[in-house]
């Protein structure tokens, strides 16, 4: 483990979905710690899934979640029907559809413009809901999250299927990595956080640690944040050092270039 008076730069994401960003960051001079604040596991039955891709041509839009999602769903997809619309939320999305050479070049690809919030509701915004009016939309997400997208779909009387492609686990704290996280709380780091939820579970984890000032030593840690959403859950937890960016790992590279 690094010296603690080395400041270092926390990866929060499941480690396997982190090599590229933390190469990067070492490429800058950075050190780099690894904490996952979420595990993406695969559905043990992923027998919904595979019959809507099946019935793909039957949707006038395809909108994924997060790129887990994306993931998930080319991992049963054979191949890219033509003529198919994706909509994504954000930029990791967006260029991990490019991955499975969906681009803007290969395909209609919608997402928000605005790039310092980029969610459901600015989602909404790039899509022309009267031409979905009466057609079908398939939402491809997690067990669970919100609801936003597809109540207001149905709301312009959009037929909306969701699917569920994946599941979030929130990691086991096991006593290797309390004494860890008290470590990386014994000094003032810069940590990437990508979801509400991760964050939640951070603060869950240090109050499991018991440290007499360990939620006031967590509050004092720098978080990078790619959504203003993060942003106003990272201020009502507490947290006194947040720097908002916007959507995308090299946008989340750009502002902590400026730290290192």
């Amino acid at each position: 483990m690094q010296n603690q008076q080395v400041k270092q730069v926390i990866l929060t994401r499941p480690i396997a979905q982190t090599q590229d960003f933390a190469l990067q960051v070492k490429a800058m001079g950075g050190v780099v710690a690894h904490f996952p604040l979420l595990e993406i596991e695969a559905l043990a039955d992923n027998t919904a899934l595979i019959a809507q891709i099946q019935r793909l041509p039957d949707y006038a839009l395809i909108a994924f979640v997060s790129p887990n999602a994306i993931d998930a769903f080319f991992r049963h997809l054979t191949s890219v029907p033509s003529a198919l619309t994706f909509a994504v939320m954000g930029e990791g999305s967006r260029a991990k559809l490019a991955e499975y050479g969906v681009n803007d070049q290969t395909a209609t690809v919608l997402r928000p413009r605005n790039l310092r919030k980029t969610d459901s509701e600015t989602l909404l915004a790039e899509l022309d809901l009267d031409a979905l009016r009466g057609r079908k939309v398939l939402i491809v997400r997690g067990e669970s999250g919100r609801e936003l997208l597809a109540e207001a779909l149905r709301a312009h009387d959009v037929e909306v299927v969701q699917v569920a492609a994946y599941r979030r686990v929130r990691p086991v704290l096991n006593d290797e990595n309390k004494e860890y996280l008290a470590q990386l709380l014994g000094s003032e780091n810069d940590w990437i956080i990508t979801s509400s939820e991760a964050l939640r579970n951070l603060c869950d984890y240090v109050a499991e640690l018991n440290l007499i000032d360990g939620v006031a030593k967590m509050q004092r840690q720098h978080l990078l944040v790619p959504h203003s959403r993060i942003e106003e859950t990272a201020k009502s937890l507490g947290f006194l050092s947040i720097t908002l960016t916007a959507s995308g790992d090299e946008q989340l590279l750009v502002a902590l270039q400026s730290r290192l």
